[in-house]
């Protein structure tokens, strides 16, 4: 037999248990046709030999924004300020920058008041600065964003008699005047003056992510979120992400979530949809799992509640400092029931975005009625983030088998927020790891880039040591992983999370030859955080290689 691709190195570990480690790993036609012995006297077309590296499968990123994220990549970047007046700084030098093109909006990204000693800016210093251009900063969370008066004008937010969206809130003072803070789905008012970006715009932004995706190892991500609603870009998404495949622009394999506020009713024969004939979904009656290995339509996206950050998700016990605030659901619960019922008639999984425990308490009510009542779906149900969980939710969720996607990304960077907000008490509650793996939850690995970043060694390494920013340990010793588990996380886990474990996940004969080659066993390295991308590998395909990547540009 003649392989497409003979692969050698010190060790493949495989996450397949009837075969855990190997030293070579034949591939044909994009697909693993063997390991070691099984390979005796074949020959390869081409051969790579990465010496006494690890290999490991392709690391899967289980909920991520991916056009968000590259669309922010040519917005000014506000992260690294510290302090009001450096952000103010920023944001007079990218006036001088745009001082030749009016028109242009001044779009910045990262921002997070943590860096600013929990302040915000002041709306009267923005106006100085911007006029009138329009402005868009968006928090880190994704739940809220700083504009000016400019824009709030244009948006219709400054007219007597307006009201704010359900589940958002353009903030304002005690006096009444707007603050320049704006919340939730209230973000729509200012996002739809931008929307919709045209599918070159989305195809560059998918080119330029996922290029960074193959540098950190991964092969496969799901897009929470597109189509509709105040996370998506496009009525056309779908559309982008296929040009950008055919295009090659494609740089890892996509699942795409598509929002609840995409789907629109559907009248079919009475038969269908569970005995009613009617029910939410897309065109052509399109459900979850059409598609390819390559691009592909996951479960239906809700969001449910807010953020930890911005204290607006939705919990049963007042956030510390904030006295009679618990958040807030983003819709009336009985309009989710009854649009989620809907939607799940239709034959659509649900991946509904809960944070505070008031909106887990919703999620697991709506999941587990549906699945006892119409049974499952074509892929596996999904509470996103389970970020406030109490010990009666991580029981019912095992229960229920449904999975979880809690983000190990945020601990070192945001974990501090988090437990500032909910005190001792709850600390232990919060994106949950060993606890979750001990009850038989299945755990996702996942991280909701842009709000942490997508470096998979360091979740790794956090969902291990799970420390903070100032040496906490989150929750506990005992919620801390191993590396293997932390490792399962990213590939097992959310392979199977994604109802795609059949074909990816592991490492095994006749899956997708997707791996990642690292400079050493993340079982065994002393800091997994710190171990090097060598190449990562779709289809038997470098998407990335360490050594390229090192080579200058020529002309």
């Amino acid at each position: 037999m003649r392989l497409d691709l003979l692969v050698r190195a010190g060790t493949i570990l495989t996450m397949d248990e009837a075969r855990p480690t190997a030293r070579e790993m034949g591939i044909i036609g994009g697909r693993i046709v063997g390991f070691d012995e099984e390979l005796a006297g074949c020959t390869a077309e081409r051969t790579e030999d990465f010496g006494e590296a690890t290999i490991t499968p392709g690391f899967i990123d289980a909920h991520c924004h991916t056009t968000w994220w590259g669309l922010g990549l040519a917005a000014l970047d506000l992260s690294g300020a510290r302090g009001l007046e450096e952000l103010y700084a920023l944001l007079e030098a990218e006036m001088d920058r745009l001082a030749d093109t009016p028109v242009v909006w001044l779009n910045g990204t990262g921002f997070n008041h943590k860096n600013h000693g929990g302040l915000f800016p002041d709306i009267v210093r923005l106006d100085a600065i911007t006029g009138d251009r329009p402005m868009y900063l968006r928090h880190v969370s994704g739940h809220a964003s700083i504009t000016n008066t400019a824009t709030l004008a244009l948006a219709g937010a400054l007219e007597p008699g307006f009201a704010d969206p359900v589940g958002g809130a353009v903030v304002r003072d005690a006096q009444g005047a707007p603050t320049g803070l704006v919340e939730e789905s209230a973000q729509g008012i200012i996002q739809k003056m931008l929307l919709p970006y045209s599918v070159e715009q989305i195809v560059g932004a998918l080119d330029a992510a996922t290029a960074r995706y193959a540098a950190e190892g991964i092969t496969s991500f799901t897009e929470a979120g597109i189509g509709g609603g105040w996370i998506g870009h496009s009525p056309v998404e779908v559309t982008a992400y296929q040009r950008a495949l055919a295009a090659g622009k494609l740089h890892a394999r996509a699942q795409l979530m598509p929002t609840l506020d995409a789907l629109r009713e559907q009248e079919s024969h009475p038969s269908d949809a569970h005995g009613t004939g009617t029910g939410l979904g897309l065109d052509l009656g399109i459900t979850a799992g059409f598609g390819n290995e390559h691009l592909s339509l996951g479960p239906v996206k809700v969001f449910m509640d807010g953020s930890l950050l911005g204290a607006t998700a939705a919990v049963t016990e007042d956030y510390c400092g904030h006295l009679h605030n618990t958040g807030y659901l983003l819709d009336d619960a009985q309009a989710y029931r009854d649009r989620i019922a809907a939607t799940y008639r239709s034959g659509w999984p649900v991946a509904l975005h809960a944070i505070g425990d008031a909106a887990i308490d919703l999620a697991i009510e709506i999941i587990s009625g549906l699945q006892e009542k119409h049974g499952r779906n074509a892929l596996p149900n999904r509470i996103e983030h389970f970020g406030i969980a109490r010990p009666d939710q991580v029981a019912a969720v095992a229960r229920h088998g449904i999975a979880v996607t809690p983000q190990a990304s945020f601990i070192g960077p945001l974990g501090d927020q988090f437990a500032k907000l909910v005190g001792p008490e709850r600390e232990g509650w919060l994106y949950r790891g060993q606890s979750l793996l001990a009850a038989g939850v299945l755990a996702a690995g996942s991280s909701d880039l842009p709000v942490a970043d997508n470096n998979v060694r360091r979740a790794m390494a956090s969902a291990v040591d799970r420390r903070t920013e100032n040496g906490t340990v989150l929750g506990g010793a005992a919620e801390c992983l191993s590396p293997l588990e932390a490792l399962r996380l990213y590939t097992i886990n959310a392979a199977q999370a994604t109802g795609l474990f059949a074909d990816r996940g592991s490492l095994a004969r006749g899956k997708l030859a997707d791996f990642v080659v690292l400079s050493e066993s993340p079982l065994h390295a002393d800091d997994i955080a710190a171990l090097e991308i060598l190449g990562t590998f779709v289809g038997g395909r470098s998407s990335y290689s360490r050594s390229a990547a090192a080579v200058p540009a020529t002309a």
